[in-house]
């Protein structure tokens, strides 16, 4: 199913990453079906939403002060969401032998240049999630795969980050540039697209080269 003809669920997609990945999909004709065909089935989910976080290596919590009640936000936020939007789009899904659901992970699961313990392990439980639920899903139509980005350049999450850092990863990365928002989002495209039917179940990492996956 081409892009323009399926009704695409963004969450936490009004700013940030989130909003770039609303553009790209609105410039691929993603959410005019939705006018179209009120009522139509939701095809694919962009589980991208972050829950208060802030990019910020000196205001982490550290191993011996990090609370459990942190750690459960972020799996919340990450593990949680993906499940209640899975579920909610899977009974279409069926129905049409057809979806795709696309989670936004991290290459600090791969890399963790910065312990950021509570985000970075419920990205990790998330990618597993991901590779269990497409082994599950596969015979119904449903391609379920992680981008994982780097450090973006800016977000939200990412504004406290100190330009030095920035410098850092860009001159650390083969392109020589942090990645932006609306090049992480045109990746998403791949994975919606027709030529990705045959993948599934894969993490691809989108970071200009940085970390290898």
């Amino acid at each position: 199913m081409h892009i323009k003809n399926q009704v695409v669920l963004v969450t936490g997609g009004a700013r940030g990453l989130g909003l770039a990945i609303t553009h790209a999909l609105i410039n691929e004709g993603a959410f005019d079906a939705s006018f179209q065909h009120f009522g139509q089935h939701i095809n694919a989910v962009i589980n991208n939403a972050l829950i208060q976080f802030e990019f910020n290596g000196e205001a982490r919590p550290k191993v011996h002060e990090l609370r459990w009640e942190t750690m459960q936000q972020q799996f919340e936020g990450a593990v949680k969401a993906a499940l209640n939007t899975t579920q909610a789009a899977l009974k279409g899904m069926k129905q049409g032998q057809f979806g795709r659901i696309v989670n936004i992970g991290t290459n600090l699961v791969q890399n963790p240049v910065v312990p950021y313990h509570d985000y970075t392990t419920a990205k990790a439980a998330l990618l597993a999630f991901t590779c269990t639920s497409a082994h599950e899903l596969g015979q119904y139509g449903i391609n379920i795969n992680m981008l994982s980005g780097g450090l973006l350049q800016t977000t939200d999450a990412s504004k406290s980050t100190p330009n030095e850092v920035f410098d850092f990863i860009a001159s650390a990365t083969p392109l020589r540039r942090v990645v932006t928002p609306e090049e992480f989002a045109s990746a998403i495209l791949m994975f919606l697209s027709p030529y990705s039917c045959a993948v599934t179940g894969q993490n691809l990492i989108v970071d200009g080269g940085l970390v290898k996956g």
